[in-house]
């Protein structure tokens, strides 16, 4: 094949799964099943435009897997679930035996060979993360206690996940014996790559971001490296390229850094997800082998939703939580997710199952992933509609856990003079300030002054704002005249929240005063006025003057701006004019 037909074929991948992709959100339904239906119209189920040999395809695919376990790793921030572990653990463990056992009773019903029944079995039993992490982030749940139940658990599923994935890419597994060694194998392959990601964590990639993380480009472009180190170093230890990935962007996602990080690759990682999901599709050989166990598919995804539901409600409620908390954290997570599709693909380039195998998982994925995407949209209003049934297993010892999350909190975008010095009234006022900068310096400050939460990243993001809990703040101080992130803030912001902004021109007051916030302060013309106060109290009395910028002048010196604080009288002669811009 040609790199011309190559090329063309690639192309032609990505403009049907935009397209596909857009009606699917008109739809609500995520991207992730309209990549999938592109692979099944590209491939030979429909049109039989693009083969799955085709070695771009497959090449793309497979940095889409590794871009994906990536990303995954990175979303698992230890901290978010510190508070729940213990009982997150129980419910995650019991969740993984308990699904996997009815995976494995459904298929073995259902008629399925014994190599065919542990395929299913172990791809079946995974949440689809991507997805409910988006959709719970949409609705702001995903700092609830059932959204960081859910986070939790599958957490948990991912390493299960992991584990599967280097399972099936072990090169023979025909008797018990091989796959305990197998797995014995991998468990301290992986043991030792993941003791050298924690350490890394905690002793060396802090110091490199601190350097590096004011260049966007080299900061995108070491974490990106050092994905590719992950996966080379997993490779030497014979295990897959998604085990290193994974284990990579766990090491990242500990960093301060890791909210910035995560929205500047995603990204990339959805262009290489695209045609993962695509190429899936493309693997399955025409309509026979896609509809080949459709009523199967039907009934494998009624019972493992049902059953899924009640697994999770039981275990999520034996833990002592609210019958509300439980209801909603069991809801969430009752779909098959893409990631059998993932182990499915996986087992299917072994020659563990077949083509139709791979139909029957992809149907299964895609009537589940639809469906529960319209019930976690609307969780709640399920939840009031079943509440007199369920109100039967409450009861006074069962409570929920007071989680730390940020609310009627005051939020500095920036951290400088203007900001710095209001710091100190905003804690008075509100208890907890979030200062968000994306300057390392700047974060190493508030580090070491330990007075006030801070992230690390640029308002743009959706991510960073989402972790500040915007929404739900009730002051807001911007210390930056870009207009875009000022508007950004008025468009998101609580309408009852106090916003003050900066501008640099009058156009952008007065727009930004239309949009609602209560006050827009103009530097340039403050530092006017404050310069012809200076000026005029320096020509009629020098000892008033000195008293008077001896604030400034601290303020300063405390910064890092001035260094000699022995030549002050000299020094403020000349700074005065030039650098003062309170």
């Amino acid at each position: 094949m040609s790199q011309i037909a190559l090329a063309a074929d690639f192309a032609i991948i990505v403009v049907v799964a935009t397209v596909i992709g857009i009606l699917a959100r008109q739809f609500g339904q995520p991207t992730i099943i309209a990549y999938i239906l592109t692979g099944v119209i590209l491939g030979p189920v429909v049109f039989g435009i693009v083969g799955p040999e085709d070695p771009l395809v497959e090449s793309m695919a497979e940095l889409g897997l590794g871009f994906l376990l990536f990303l995954l790793g990175m979303k698992m921030r230890f901290d978010d679930i510190r508070e729940i572990l213990r009982p997150i653990t129980n419910v995650a463990i019991g969740q993984t035996v308990l699904q996997t056992a009815l995976a494995f009773l459904v298929a073995w019903v259902l008629g399925f060979d014994t190599t065919e029944i542990l395929v299913i079995a172990l791809a079946t039993v995974f949440g689809a993360t991507p997805i409910i992490v988006k959709i719970l982030t949409d609705k702001d749940e995903i700092t609830s206690l059932p959204g960081k139940i859910d986070v939790g658990v599958l957490i948990v599923q991912d390493i299960y996940l992991v584990v599967v994935l280097a399972l099936f890419a072990a090169d023979s597994l025909e008797t018990g014996t091989e796959i305990a060694t197998t797995l014995g194998v991998i468990f301290v392959m992986m043991a030792f790559i993941g003791i050298f990601s924690i350490a890394s964590s905690r002793y060396f990639l802090p110091r490199l971001f601190r350097r590096i993380a004011d260049n966007k480009d080299v900061f995108l472009l070491v974490a990106i490296a050092w994905a590719f180190l992950f996966i080379f170093i997993a490779e030497e230890f014979e295990l897959s390229v998604e085990v290193g990935a994974f284990l990579a962007g766990i090491s990242l996602a500990q960093l301060p850094y890791s909210k910035e990080l995560e929205d500047r690759i995603t990204p990339i990682t959805d262009f290489f997800i695209l045609v993962f999901f695509a190429s899936i599709g493309l693997q399955i050989d025409g309509v026979n082998a896609l509809l080949a166990y459709w009523w199967q598919a039907i009934v494998a995804s009624v019972v493992l939703m049902v059953g899924n539901f009640w697994i999770m409600f039981y275990l999520i409620d034996r833990e002592g939580f609210s019958v509300e908390t439980s209801f909603l954290g069991s809801i969430n997570m009752v779909q098959v997710s893409e990631f059998s599709l993932v182990v499915g693909a996986l087992a299917f380039t072994q020659g563990y199952i077949g083509s139709d195998i791979l139909g029957y998982l992809s149907l299964m994925a895609l009537l589940t992933m639809s469906v529960s995407t319209y019930i976690v949209m609307y969780n709640h209003e399920i939840y009031e509609r079943v509440r007199p049934w369920f109100e039967r297993f409450d009861s006074d010892e069962k409570t929920d856990t007071d989680l730390k999350t940020y609310e009627d909190h005051a939020i500095a975008i920036g951290y400088d003079e203007i900001t710095e010095s209001a710091l100190s009234l905003l804690k008075e006022k509100y208890g907890n300030v979030v200062v968000i900068d994306r300057k390392t310096d700047h974060i190493e400050e508030l580090e070491a002054e330990d007075e006030y939460d801070y992230i690390f990243g640029d308002f743009r993001h959706r991510e960073v704002r989402k972790a500040a809990n915007l929404k739900d703040a009730n002051f807001v101080l911007s210390s930056s005249v870009e207009v875009d992130v000022n508007k950004v803030l008025l468009e998101e912001v609580d309408d009852d929240a106090t916003v003050f902004v900066e501008a640099e021109r009058i156009d952008d007051a007065r727009d930004l005063y239309d949009r609602g916030a209560n006050c827009v302060v103009m530097s340039t013309y403050l530092s006017a006025e404050k310069m012809n106060d200076y000026l005029r109290t320096y020509f009629e009395d020098r000892r008033a003057f000195t008293e008077a910028i001896r604030p400034d002048v601290e303020r300063i010196q405390r910064r890092g701006r001035l260094i000699d604080s022995a030549d002050v009288t000299d020094t403020t002669r000349a700074e005065v004019g030039g650098d003062d811009d309170d």
